[in-house]
């Protein structure tokens, strides 16, 4: 096994396994998301769902069955075909309207539901999409969604405002967590709060501190991106 493979052992080994990693394969190329399919990982989280998503999973073959890829980068209208085509689970629902035209075309993607996360811009940052960090925004939105057919709310998503510093991550993971509890008492039929995903691979460990079960990482397991 190589190095990748490796660092994905020894990160499994470190993290609880009842914390879930996504091995964030942004810019890599299909033989290095195939070592670490190899080494054991179930998740595969990508960023572009075309062409880059698309012809990793084309090209791993059989590889790309063992897995479960996670859309963690935004979702475009014009890319939700081909999304709903790769991806069990889409992350990134940052508001009502991606969640709408996602719901319409689910069942011509041959499937009957897709899961998704509700992506908090917990740093409330102008820049990023996403809900606001507002319990009752929040709310109101699963409360429509309830109307869409087609989308399981499987819990919330968050990345927080990017620091060198993991801790000055650890507000906007408090208040996303605080804010995935109280989630917990709203009851529809299409939502249900069990993934807190929070945590990259400079804050990862906070972010399980403050409750994340589910984390997005890439290059502890990959090494740095060449820019």
């Amino acid at each position: 096994m190589g190095k990748i493979g490796d660092n994905y052992k020894r990160l499994r080994e470190s993290i609880h396994l009842d914390i879930s990693i996504v091995v964030a394969s942004k810019t890599r190329t299909y033989n290095e998301v195939g070592e670490v399919i190899e080494a054991g990982a179930t998740l595969i989280g990508e960023n572009y769902v075309y062409p880059e998503a698309l012809n990793k999973y084309q090209l791993l073959g059989e590889k790309a069955e063992r897995v479960r890829w996670h859309l963690i980068g935004p979702l475009q209208k014009n890319k939700i075909n081909k999304a709903l085509l790769i991806f069990d689970l889409i992350q990134t629902v940052g508001s009502l309207h991606i969640a709408r035209e996602i719901d319409k075309r689910v069942e011509r993607a041959g499937k009957s539901i897709i899961p998704v996360l509700l992506e908090i811009n917990s740093g409330r940052e102008e820049s990023k999409s996403g809900f606001l960090p507002d319990l009752s925004i929040i709310k109101e939105a699963i409360l429509e969604i309830e109307e869409l057919r087609n989308i399981m709310i499987k819990g919330l998503m968050t990345m927080g405002p990017m620091y060198g510093n993991p801790e000055n991550a650890r507000p906007y993971f408090k208040i996303t967590r605080e804010i995935f509890e109280r989630l917990k008492e709203v009851e529809t039929k299409n939502s249900m709060m069990e993934i807190l995903s929070m945590g990259m691979s400079n804050s990862y460990k906070v972010a399980i501190e403050e409750g994340s079960n589910m984390v997005r990482i890439g290059s502890l397991i990959f090494g740095e991106r060449i820019k």
